[in-house]
């Protein structure tokens, strides 16, 4: 008989944790071997339970569920890391396949697509929500914004003006201008307010 799949799984909420737990203890073929509310947690557990795969979510308390899946794959790269979460942003699914997700799915899905994506999973295969991945496709190609210009970016978000962002970081309002410029138009937006709303919808940053 084969064994069952050994899966931990990582959420901050509580309820969330335990109707994940319910939903893949219900299948002969799977065991949940021990659930974590932070990043630093699922890393040292990994360490301790040896799972086979683990459920993810993205955000969390300490730090990211991106982050504490690189540190998990650098050391135990046969254990695949499934991103169960509600944020459907191209950019974030983005990191999180290149940074080696095996999976990125929505805990809106049935439970049925979830076990089975489990199964295909384990099996080798990678799985990614068909909305999440409608999503990714309607982004791809398109430029994405520079490291400076989503600092700008959160800036604005705050409420601070081009002179107040200038200060922040030593350059003309003159450039600050410029990069707003290219903002706009790389995000498709008519107007600062639009550009923090599609840039945290799409998962560049967070408020």
């Amino acid at each position: 008989m084969n064994q069952p799949i050994r899966i931990l799984i990582v959420d901050d909420h509580p309820l969330l944790q335990e109707g994940i737990v319910m939903v893949v203890e219900h299948e002969p073929d799977m065991q949940v071997v021990g659930s974590a509310a932070t990043g630093r947690e699922s890393i040292a557990l990994c360490e301790r339970l040896q799972p086979n795969l683990v459920l993810m979510d993205l955000r969390l308390p300490d730090i990211s569920g991106i982050d504490a899946m690189i540190a998990i794959r650098a050391k135990w790269p046969t254990v695949k890391v499934i991103l169960l979460t509600t944020f459907a942003g191209d950019a974030e699914v983005n990191r999180a396949l290149k940074a080696g997700a095996a999976g990125y799915l929505l805990k809106t899905m049935p439970r049925k697509q979830i076990v089975e994506s489990i199964r295909q999973i384990h099996a080798g295969r990678r799985r990614i929500d068909p909305g999440v991945a409608a999503n990714l496709a309607e982004h791809m190609g398109l430029e994405t914004l520079s490291q400076r210009e989503v600092e700008i970016l959160k800036q604005v978000a705050e409420g601070n003006r081009n002179k107040e962002i200038a200060h922040q970081f030593a350059l003309s309002e003159e450039t600050i201008k410029s990069h707003m410029k290219n903002i706009l138009e790389k995000l498709g937006a008519s107007d600062r307010t639009q550009a923090v709303s599609i840039a945290v919808r799409r998962g560049i940053m967070q408020l």
